[in-house]
């Protein structure tokens, strides 16, 4: 008897949870037929055995009940029959027997006919294998269009990767499994505990297992290699010199394991690892898959992060609004009335809150303006300017002297801020009676008053910086300031405002600055010489958006006007 291959495996060897036999694929018998068509045909018996070694018989005629095949008992292959295996890779699903035949046949004859029979058991394994790559297209397919289904619903991360873990153990014909995700401040697994890791989904694996605390791998190689975007193959764990304790291994049952990193833009999140009870060779079929439900599965993880982070944001956002209306009903809801003047301001933040300051304080008959400009923006610089608002109102209602007034300020400030935690600040007082200002400013940009002659255009001649007072508050607490006073005149307008109007820039990088904001003024004062403190607000505003374009502003932008009435 000569025999090409033994398909029946040893008897102590479980068959592969995987494992294909020929019976599952020509399911209609037509192979059986086949084969016994071919007997009567040559004169020589051609049996069809299953991966067992069985003989598989066509339906008798006359039988029509499911299936369309028979199985015999286990029985040896005649004398001198040739066992020609029909192959899956290195698995063989079944055989043909092709047997000895009569002495009649001649040697020419029979080699022809061991031919045929092996381009049958060729062509048939062929078509097998075609089906097989079929059905493992058609899991893929399925396991991919559940997780897309869960994503274009935006399903719960836990939901997503729990649908992901039970689809690839279903397509790939696994056992057991885990999904498990690094925590969100790590980047790579550290040390030699699984402590950096957080399980989020598993399947059929013992609770014992599920919290040990030490890796399947020495050195956790598989993790560091799964991240590293491998897909890492141990067939054989019991042998394996890669595994820290094949004890455990061998008591959880498991007998080989595939693991793939969940990556997602080079950006490890964390692993998949699935395990089958029975032995198995992972072919390139397999790995594809998983590679194909690990891509999906990152994209879930990810689209979760980020919805999450979205509606953070989405709440501080309403957190930052609730404040920013605060903030907003600090500064003055509408402009005072002062005999004699004309008043206007606006107030533009970068953000929706902003460390800029303004307001009109009423002093009895006379008037307080304040212009202030906290270091830094958002949250921070909106509660330093609250202080700063607090400090100077409780202030002016027990001292007259505004010196005195800005050092009380700068004492507070700096008592109840850190270092790096300061304001500028420029604060004056109107007497309209006697058109006399008197102020202070503490390192602020200077307040620019402008003459405005009868009978021609102001030039820069015709404008005053006043500078004087002394260093920022909340820095210094032993500063002195200093007081001046400047004499108003009929026409004058004040300009007071914060360095986010100077510091404006254009998409060639170049500030605003000092020069065009005098020139934009003038501008204005030249062309209409009594024009409204709303007018040139308006255009001092104008020419810078003029300046600027769409340019993003780094800063906020603060603008106060005053202007004294020549016919009060």
């Amino acid at each position: 008897m000569s025999i090409a291959h033994d398909p029946t495996p040893p008897a102590s060897l479980p068959p592969p949870a995987h494992a294909h036999s020929i019976e599952q694929f020509f399911t209609d018998g037509s192979l059986a037929a086949l084969c016994d068509e071919l007997s009567r045909l040559s004169g020589v018996g051609v049996d069809l055995r299953d991966s067992s070694g069985r003989k598989v018989i066509p339906r008798p005629p006359g039988d029509t009940a499911p299936p369309a095949w028979r199985i015999l008992d286990l029985a040896p292959a005649p004398p001198g029959a040739t066992v020609i295996p029909m192959l899956l890779g290195e698995q063989a699903i079944g055989s043909l027997v092709l047997h000895a035949g009569t002495p009649v046949l001649g040697a020419h004859a029979r080699a022809r006919l061991e031919r045929l029979v092996a381009l049958l058991a060729s062509t048939a394994a062929e078509l097998c294998r075609d089906e097989l790559d079929l059905a493992h297209r058609r899991k893929e397919i399925d396991a991919l269009g559940r997780m897309s289904s869960l994503l274009v619903r935006a399903a719960g991360p836990e939901r997503v990767l729990d649908v992901a873990l039970e689809s690839v153990l279903d397509a790939l014909d696994l056992h057991a499994g885990s999904i498990m995700l690094l925590r969100e401040e790590a980047d790579a697994v550290r040390g030699e505990s699984e402590d950096d890791l957080v399980r989020k989904a598993s399947r059929n694996l013992s609770q014992d297992w599920l919290d040990c605390p030490y890796p399947l791998s020495k050195d956790r190689l598989f993790d560091r290699q799964a991240l590293a975007g491998e897909i890492v193959v141990a067939e054989d764990l019991a042998r394996d010199e890669r595994v820290l304790i094949p004890d455990r291994v061998a008591a959880e049952g498991l007998v080989a394991a595939i693991h793939v990193g969940l990556v997602f833009k080079s950006r490890p999140l964390g692993i998949m690892r699935l395990y089958s009870r029975t032995p198995r060779v992972f072919t390139e079929s397999d790995k594809r898959v998983l590679a194909s439900v690990a891509e999906q599965a990152a994209v879930a993880i990810e689209q979760s992060r980020l919805l999450r982070f979205e509606r953070e944001e989405q709440r501080v956002q309403r957190q930052l609004q609730l404040a920013a209306d605060v903030q907003r009903r600090m500064l003055p809801r509408a402009l005072p009335s002062l005999r004699g003047f004309d008043l206007a301001a606006r107030y533009i933040p970068s953000f929706e809150l902003g460390g800029d300051y303004y307001d009109f304080i009423d002093l009895g008959g006379h008037l307080g303006i304040v212009v202030g400009d906290v270091v830094g923006k958002g949250i921070a610089a909106a509660l330093l300017m609250s202080a700063l608002r607090a400090s100077l109102r409780a202030h002016v209602q027990e001292l007259y002297d505004i010196d005195e007034i800005v050092s009380r300020v700068n004492q507070a400030l700096y008592r109840d801020t850190r270092e790096e935690e300061f304001a500028s600040l420029w604060y004056g007082v109107i007497d309209p009676a006697r058109l006399r200002l008197t102020y202070c400013s503490a390192g602020h940009e200077p307040t620019l008053v402008i003459r405005v002659p009868k009978n021609r255009a102001p030039t820069n001649a015709d404008i005053d910086e006043l500078t004087v007072g002394g260093m920022v508050v909340g820095i210094e607490p032993t500063q002195r300031y200093q007081r001046a006073v400047f004499d108003l005149k009929p026409r004058d307008v004040l300009i007071a405002y914060t360095d986010g109007l100077p510091d404006t820039r254009n998409f060639q990088g170049e500030r605003f600055g000092k020069k065009r904001l005098r020139a934009a003024v003038l501008h204005i004062l030249a062309a209409e010489p009594d024009a409204s403190a709303a007018r040139i607000v308006e255009q001092i505003l104008w020419h810078l958006r003029q300046f600027a374009g769409l340019t993003p502003r780094p800063d906020d932008t603060t603008i106060l006007a005053v202007r004294v009435l020549e016919n009060p």
